[in-house]
């Protein structure tokens, strides 16, 4: 079975090359001629643990291809998934251009039978759009061509998206007829071998299932964001409290961790989109604006406890702080709506230099914010004669770190723990005063 992945972002490439692995003969297709010759001389433009080694092998066994060529792409696919971007626009509506623009260019093309899939986070009603693209193009050619559309969205958490995918919880597509839907079957018959299920459903229910999964985590998150900022007032400490909800299986215990706010790709792009939606039919969704509100809010905790802790936000001016971790979450370069930014901004703001690390974002960071900061070599290197330091992504390497090292290189042995990676009890015995998200203030 032949299909072609139009895209290779994160889900484009993750989703052609896990595919490929199964033993599908995948062409990925892509508009970005750089990007493409990448690939095609064994690099890969995202970060993505496992992901380079996969692609190798599967190109290594002519299953996985890649091309700037959409017709070639396309001509032997029984199935096209299109897994183009979908930015959020100014009103904080999902911008279908690229998906719109790929489902011409597919109806353009197509001169056989096959269901165009859209793999893409976009807003209920997509599908039939898509679909109107494809066959407007058809008509045009004055040709007789049959397809038809299904909506396959994708459930990645960057970090371990492998894993994800071939070891899903469910698949969820939606389709409209059972040609589409024997298709489909094919194409993850061998995860139903492995015992995942595929959930069949309309298409309307399929595009909303993933924007409310994703504001469903979303939700937890802010939720747990905005009991933090009480426990810390009444002298509560969240971990305790997460701990105690959490054991409750009709809550569970995932995603229930406070911390600077949820960033990436995903999280802050989908509740935007849903809202949009939900204004567009008159039903606004007031707890998806609050946890929005809260995020936006959540993203500044660790510069305000700074500015209290100084009393005077004067005070902050030529100060030199340390970042640690600019990934909006580990095991990723991505740093798409990550608090990291927020924190930066702010900082420099009030007069203060940064030095930053992070493991793998470090080229992304320039990228994003220039010549601004100093990029550390190391996560020493940045403490290195610091005022402070900004703990903001939960890298591993950050857990135990060389806490005399650290004290005797930093001017000020202060910790804002974004994370809540060090326990209190610990970090005072260790001398440092030490702010996190949620519990007291320890003062060693």
């Amino acid at each position: 079975m032949e299909i072609a992945i139009v895209g290779t972002g994160y889900v484009g490439l993750v989703t052609g090359t896990c595919f490929s692995e199964t033993g599908l003969t995948v062409t990925c297709i892509d508009i970005d001629k750089r990007k493409i010759d990448m690939l095609n001389n064994g690099e890969v433009p995202i970060y993505e643990p496992g992901l380079d080694d996969m692609i190798k092998n599967n190109v290594e066994k002519n299953r996985l291809f890649f091309t700037t060529d959409i017709k070639e792409g396309i001509k032997d696919a029984e199935a096209i998934f299109i897994a183009v971007g979908t930015p959020p626009d100014e009103d904080g509506s999902a911008d279908l251009k690229y998906v719109l623009s790929v489902a011409r260019d597919i109806g353009k093309y197509l001169d056989h039978y096959a269901v165009v899939v859209t793999k893409s986070t976009v807003p209920i009603g997509t599908s039939e759009k898509v679909r109107a693209a494809v066959k407007e193009e058809i008509l045009k050619h004055g040709v007789d061509v049959e397809f038809d559309v299904a909506s396959n969205p994708e459930f990645l958490k960057e970090g371990d998206a492998i894993n994800d995918f071939m070891k899903p919880d469910r698949i969820v597509v939606g389709i409209d007829n059972d040609r589409a839907k024997k298709i489909m079957q094919r194409l993850y018959h061998p995860f139903v071998l492995n015992g995942h299920p595929i959930l069949f459903m309309d298409i309307p229910s399929a595009e909303m299932t993933k924007y409310a999964a994703n504001a469903m985590l979303a939700t937890r998150i802010s939720f747990m964001n905005d009991l933090a900022v009480l426990c810390e007032r009444v002298g509560a400490d969240i971990n305790w409290v997460r701990k105690g909800i959490g054991s409750d299986p009709r809550i569970g215990h995932k995603f229930l961790y406070a911390g600077t706010g949820y960033g990436g790709s995903c999280f802050p792009k989908d509740v935007k989109a849903l809202i949009k939606t939900s204004e567009e039919h008159n039903h606004p969704l007031e707890i998806l604006k609050a946890v929005e509100d809260v995020n936006k809010r959540q993203k500044s905790i660790l510069v305000n406890k700074l500015i209290d802790h100084y009393g005077d936000i004067e005070k902050v001016k030529g100060k030199t702080f340390a970042v640690w971790g600019l990934s909006f979450k580990p095991n990723t370069d991505d740093m798409r709506e990550a608090p990291s930014i927020v924190i930066i901004n702010k900082l420099l703001e009030l007069g203060a230099t940064v030095k930053a690390y992070d493991p793998v974002a470090m080229e992304e960071a320039k990228r994003i914010l220039g010549d601004k900061i100093y990029y550390a070599n190391g996560q020493y290197d940045a403490a290195e004669g610091t005022d402070g330091l900004f703990i903001v992504t939960e890298w591993n390497e950050f857990r135990l770190p060389d806490f005399k090292k650290l004290k005797s290189i930093m001017n000020e042995n202060i910790i804002f723990d974004g994370r809540n990676i060090f326990e209190p009890d610990f970090i005072k015995d260790k001398g440092f005063i030490y702010y996190s998200i949620g519990r007291k203030t320890i003062y060693g």
